[in-house]
């Protein structure tokens, strides 16, 4: 079986215009998530997919420069950047991670990508109440294939999954529910509070030779318990929020 994890990455996020090219411990978010990622055992192949707008050109130069593979598709319809993305790399199935999550924990994605293979789903998820910016999805090729051609509504092709995970009488669907009483953590960067507490975390953990772990995030935010402060007003899942805005809207 042929796993290929799609980052899906863009400069022009309206929220905080160029984050994946932020600098934490002096290297790009894009290069944490793509570097993270490669400690992960049961990924055969990383692609980023990214746009086919000029805005994107440092991405794919980005990529170029360091032999990273990338994929340009659509802006909007993320769901066929993917599904055109995995095509073009031959996957059988695809981990979906998202560039604005540097702190992607290769152990957790490996669990997931484990759980997903000891039974015969479609999509498997990591679930439970978990630290928001450790989040990765597994699909079939097949589920994301009928999902690219059957999706309809806005916030079905503005994001990947929501076609797949609201049918369930179409598609076998699971999750790993891996933390409990842990989602009033914030690990990802969407607005300026984000790249705030991620400076800190990186300034703290990063080192060259091997990823730091959810456990030693766990403890340093323990030891700093001020930390938590910085950006715990800011709403989870805004963007897939606003794309359930938009259906009602051209309903």
């Amino acid at each position: 079986m042929r796993i290929v994890a799609i980052i899906q990455a863009r400069m022009g996020s309206s929220r905080l215009a160029g984050k994946v090219m932020m600098k934490l411990a002096n290297k790009p978010v894009l290069a944490h998530v793509v570097e993270r990622l490669t400690y992960c055992k049961m990924i055969g192949k990383i692609v980023v997919a990214t746009t086919n707008e000029t805005i994107d050109d440092p991405l794919k130069d980005y990529c170029t420069n360091n032999n990273i593979d990338c994929y340009r598709g659509n802006s909007e319809d993320v769901l066929d950047r993917y599904y055109h993305a995995a095509k073009a790399y031959d996957a059988d199935s695809i981990v979906r991670i998202t560039c604005d999550c540097p702190v992607i924990d290769p152990v957790v994605v490996d669990a997931v990508i484990t759980g997903y293979m000891s039974g015969d789903y479609d999509c498997y998820a990591l679930g439970g109440q978990f630290p928001d910016g450790l989040d990765c999805v597994v699909y079939s090729f097949s589920a994301l294939e009928k999902a690219w051609k059957e999706a309809r509504l806005q916030s079905e092709r503005e994001h990947v999954g929501p076609y797949i995970e609201n049918n369930p009488h179409l598609f076998k669907n699971g999750s790993l529910k891996l933390f409990k009483n842990l989602d009033q953590h914030r690990w990802t960067l969407d607005v300026s509070n984000d790249y705030e507490l991620l400076n800190k975390i990186f300034d703290a953990l990063y080192r060259p030779e091997s990823p730091f772990l959810t456990h030693e995030i766990l403890q340093f935010m323990r030891s700093n318990p001020n930390l938590s402060t910085i950006n715990n007003k800011i709403v989870r899942n805004e963007g897939y929020l606003k794309s359930l805005q938009k259906d009602k809207i051209i309903k």
